[in-house]
């Protein structure tokens, strides 16, 4: 007994840690965002503002067009996350309902491409979209995001089929129904927490990047917000940390909003599709 309740300590210790771990930079960002700049300049940081401002915000917003490019990394990243879900879920269902030696092989590209670094990839995707005439165009950023976002979503989505028990599809084939028939009216239905928790990876996968949006998008319509707020940075390389972290903190939001939204309806979703199988 003092072995297993010393054991439970150890555990919500290490997860308290990790929590703790995870927390520390957006609870400091937030802290950042509301002080003043010569508390920012203070030797003696603390944890709570001592005089809690708004300027920062407000400096934020009047130096950078914050909702212009807020606007843009919203539009490309639903639209990736759209296109990207909906041309992986009945692939994924290909290979996972096919153990051919071809399905095999594309399960293994599909991980293998995850280890592709960002720069390997760069030239070519820009010649591509140069031929295309899509340089510096959202409907370019969105052909990448969705590229970039397919392996892991096909990945994904592989195991939520996979445990999809294949009896059901049996008895919809008996009962006269095709495999378009089957995969929208039986199996995507059960796949609807894996096809959200894969829109919403994609969806933050392509909120947060950067690289790609800075080399192709070259005017200041264009930039999404990744791109804008490396302008509170100046020549020097000095930062302007107040409007900063405020600009930072603000676009963290639609990300921890949209996961805090659907997080139940994830977790109320698997349980009930392991009650059903």
């Amino acid at each position: 007994m003092r072995t297993s309740a010393s054991g439970r300590v150890g555990q919500y210790a290490a997860l308290l840690a990790y929590l703790v771990f995870l927390a520390f930079p957006f609870l400091w960002l937030l802290s950042t965002a509301f002080k003043s700049p010569r508390e920012l300049g203070s030797l003696r940081p603390t944890w709570i503002p001592r005089d809690p401002t708004l300027d920062n915000f407000r400096q934020a917003f009047d130096e950078q067009p914050l909702l212009r490019a807020a606007g843009n990394s919203l539009l490309a990243a639903l639209t990736a996350a759209v296109i990207a879900v909906l041309i992986a879920t009945p692939l994924a269902y290909v290979m996972a309902r096919r153990r051919t030696r071809l399905a095999k092989a594309a399960t293994g590209w599909v991980v293998v491409s995850q280890a592709f670094p960002l720069v390997l990839v760069i030239t070519p995707l820009f010649l591509v979209l140069k031929n295309l005439r899509l340089v510096n165009s959202l409907a370019g950023l969105v052909m990448v995001y969705v590229v970039w976002a397919l392996p892991f979503a096909l990945w994904m989505l592989v195991g939520y089929v996979r445990a999809v028990p294949t009896e059901l599809e049996e008895a919809a084939a008996v009962d006269g129904a095709g495999r378009l028939r089957t995969l929208v009216s039986v199996t995507a239905p059960l796949l609807a927490p894996g096809i959200v928790a894969t829109g919403l990876f994609a969806f933050i996968t392509a909120w947060n990047e950067f690289f790609f949006a800075l080399v192709l998008l070259k005017t200041a319509d264009k930039q999404t917000l990744p791109v804008v707020l490396t302008h509170f940075i100046g020549a020097e390389g000095v930062a302007d940390l107040g409007p900063l972290a405020a600009a930072a903190f603000l676009a963290t939001l639609p990300s921890l909003v949209i996961f805090a939204i659907i997080q139940r309806r994830i977790t109320g979703g698997m349980l009930t599709g392991a009650v059903k199988s």
